[in-house]
């Protein structure tokens, strides 16, 4: 069970690391506009293997419709019944048309298409397929940031700055009870031009689904971190809790954990 959270903690991670580079692309041209996201933006992420399939949950989740490749038939099967893509079809020209439609209704959807990326991308230079958004990492192995003209944008993971923290919490059962409401508590602390953690909270348990293992985070300035944390306490002083909560504050590679039990007063490890 420990292995199982560890390796769900990793992969969220994952996912909050690319989440960051590809909100922080959206910010750049946001306008006006409160919650921008990616909807109507089309991201290659090349091979389906574990780094693209944190890409590809995170895109959805950042609203955009993305593109992977692999000619692997169990790592397709796997991603489908993981939730990671939507749709695992054979021939560049049925992604091509599942995409178009979810581009111009600007919905989020992870399509793959069961051929080898090269094969893939040399089809795609040749139907004049120009996504705006690609894997940074591509470029180690291919030429697909000068294949595609004008050069799209490259998304690579962030990981937390210094001045930022890692907010997560769980709790010990009734998952699918619980977590929506400490979910509401994490949206209450947000300022209203917090468009990105807005968006992550309320996208983010639909995307993730069991591959979170039961745990929700947020990426957030550290007075939020400790404002959710005030808000679970006195949830628990009104003996709102149904469950035990325990919640974790990374910051600087330092993790603080605090639980809180029905049955009594929060512990700090």
């Amino acid at each position: 069970m420990a292995q199982d959270l560890e390796h769900s903690a990793a992969f969220l991670s994952s996912v909050l690391d690319f989440y960051a580079s590809l909100v922080g692309s959206a910010r750049r041209g946001a306008g006006a506009d409160a919650d921008p996201g990616l909807g109507g933006l089309l991201l290659y992420a090349g091979t389906l293997d574990d780094e693209v399939r944190s890409l590809a949950v995170a895109a959805n989740i950042a609203g955009a419709a993305t593109l992977t490749a692999s000619g692997d038939p169990a790592a397709q099967k796997q991603a489908i019944r993981e939730g990671i893509v939507d749709f695992a079809v054979n021939r560049l020209d049925e992604a091509l048309r599942i995409l178009k439609n979810q581009l111009r209704k600007k919905e989020p959807v992870a399509v793959c298409v069961a051929a080898e990326p090269g094969a893939v991308e040399a089809e795609m230079r040749e139907r004049g397929v120009k996504p705006d958004l690609i894997a940074a990492r591509r470029s180690s192995d291919s030429k697909i940031e000068t294949a595609f003209v004008p050069n799209p944008t490259r998304i690579e993971p962030l990981p937390a700055a210094g001045d930022r923290t890692t907010l997560t919490w769980s709790v010990a059962s009734a998952a699918p009870v619980w977590l929506p409401r400490l979910d509401a508590l994490a949206l209450a602390c947000l300022p209203d031009d917090a468009w990105a953690e807005r968006r992550w909270l309320r996208q983010a348990p639909r995307f993730l689904g069991r591959m979170a293992g039961g745990i929700h985070a947020l990426r957030c300035d550290p007075a939020i971190a400790e404002d959710f944390v005030g808000h679970v306490r006195l949830a628990d002083l009104r003996c709102e809790l149904g469950v035990p909560v325990e919640i974790a504050i990374t910051r600087k590679g330092l993790t603080e954990r605090r639980r809180f039990s029905p049955a009594g007063p929060p512990r700090t490890a």
